[in-house]
């Protein structure tokens, strides 16, 4: 663990999380030595999570939601490091799965099962009774098939503690979905568990990912309510999920206090006590992360500069997810904002597509310079790939003025793990 200088840290000066339009940010996160050091200590490309900001960031999410029976549960599909994940449950975070991969890392982090809901899609019989075995006692079902499932699967003795709902699909908001269940179909659901001694208590509710308009989430509130008091045993309200994030710093952002005021002020006026579930994942995470690549090669086509870097868009998140954008910054450009050209950042394979960032205003690079791609944290590493057989990079914490490793560099021998080569041929 190596410990940092302030100054190393303070180039940026942003609200930390939730941001304005007014604001455009165009300054690296860090110092350029502290860039140097960390690729002279762990290499490029290089994952770097900025732990502090992670913290800032969860605490004013969590400040905006006044309602006492609140629980935010992060969901852990956007980002699965060990690391972050306890400096989620360090700030009384719980966890929201997708998987039963998710749930295992959680309970790797130290997550109680009881703060770990599941809100997933199509588990077959063992991963169900898996998850059932792992403790966990909110669980959110896609169809009545799943919920079936659960019923059926579910230990003696774990009737009284369990807590079941279901992932609402409402055309008039959710749209064309593939995710949820039906209003209509509600009737049957509730028969369903009636006949295995169990109560239907709760509904979720997915908005899409990525989604930014507060009025999307603001304007159904009423709905979505109308909807749950639907189920006579409605215990709890898991209102998303689906939160975005800016990645165009000077586009409009999630508001977290109009969201909050707003919910808190619907579901205190309705005279029962409704726990409510909020799953921040990628609007929690996503601005904590950059990650470090250097210039291999530098090419003009015109007055156009094509820069080679020692990454590649394996590891990024794939467009659908984030829109193809990301802002990339570099040390040259703070020091002089005003010579810059027009720029397409290339990655380290001739894929057609392996662009990272396309028609930047960066200066005019060198091979070694240092350039940082920003806002990484939801659905970088944990959508990274070994597409095109290249190791994944390492990841760093960087967290009260010291850093430190938290994931390894691969080598090229992950790329024979599980692999079996032998010529012993097995009869047909």
């Amino acid at each position: 663990m190596a410990r940092l200088d302030k100054k190393e840290l303070g180039i940026r000066s942003e609200e930390l999380g939730i941001r304005s339009e007014k604001l455009i940010f165009s300054s690296p996160p860090f110092s350029k030595e502290l860039a140097q050091e960390l690729l002279n200590n762990y290499s490029s490309p290089l994952y770097v999570y900025n732990g502090d900001r992670l913290g800032e960031t969860i605490e004013q999410i969590t400040k905006a939601v006044s309602y006492p029976r609140t629980q935010f549960r992060f969901a852990s599909v956007t980002n699965g490091n060990i690391a972050l994940l306890k400096i989620f449950c360090s700030f009384g975070w719980g966890l929201h799965a997708n998987t039963p991969g998710d749930i295992y890392l959680g309970l790797q982090a130290g997550f109680d099962p009881s703060e770990i809901v599941y809100s997933g899609s199509n588990l077959n019989r063992a991963e169900m009774l898996q998850v059932l075995n792992w403790g966990i006692t909110t669980l959110n079902f896609d169809s009545l098939p799943q919920l079936q499932l659960c019923c059926e699967v579910l230990p003696k003795g774990r009737e009284k503690n369990i807590r079941l709902g279901l992932r609402l699909n409402l055309p008039e908001i959710t749209g064309d979905s593939r995710i949820g269940v039906r209003p209509e179909e509600f009737g049957d659901a509730i028969a369903l568990t009636a006949e295995f001694g169990l109560k239907l208590s709760g509904l979720h509710f997915y908005r899409g990912t990525g989604t930014n308009a507060t009025t999307a989430f603001t304007q159904v509130i009423d709905t979505v309510i109308a909807t749950a008091q639907q189920l006579p045993d409605w215990e709890y309200l898991d209102f998303g999920g689906g939160f975005g994030y800016p990645y165009h710093h000077n586009k409009a952002a999630f508001d977290w206090e109009i969201f909050g005021a707003e919910l808190t002020e619907r579901i205190t006026h309705l005279g029962r006590k409704i726990d409510l579930v909020i799953e921040p994942g990628r609007s929690a995470i996503a601005g904590c992360a950059t990650l470090l690549a250097q210039v291999v090669s530098v090419k003009w086509q015109g007055e156009k500069q094509i820069v080679g870097v020692d990454t590649t868009v394996a590891n990024l998140s794939v467009p659908s997810v984030h829109g193809g954008y990301r802002e990339i910054v570099t040390w040259k450009q703070a020091d002089n904002p005003h010579s810059l050209f027009t720029t397409d950042i290339c990655g380290n394979t001739t894929y057609s597509r392996d662009y990272l960032g396309k028609d930047c205003q960066l200066p005019a690079l060198e091979i070694g310079d240092i350039v940082a791609i920003l806002d990484v944290g939801a659905y970088g590493y944990a959508m990274s790939s070994h597409f095109l057989h290249r190791p994944k990079p390492a990841e760093v914490l960087l967290e009260n003025g010291t850093y430190r490793l938290i994931r390894k560099r691969e080598d090229y021998s992950v790329l024979l793990t599980n692999q079996l080569i032998t010529n012993i041929q097995q009869p047909l």
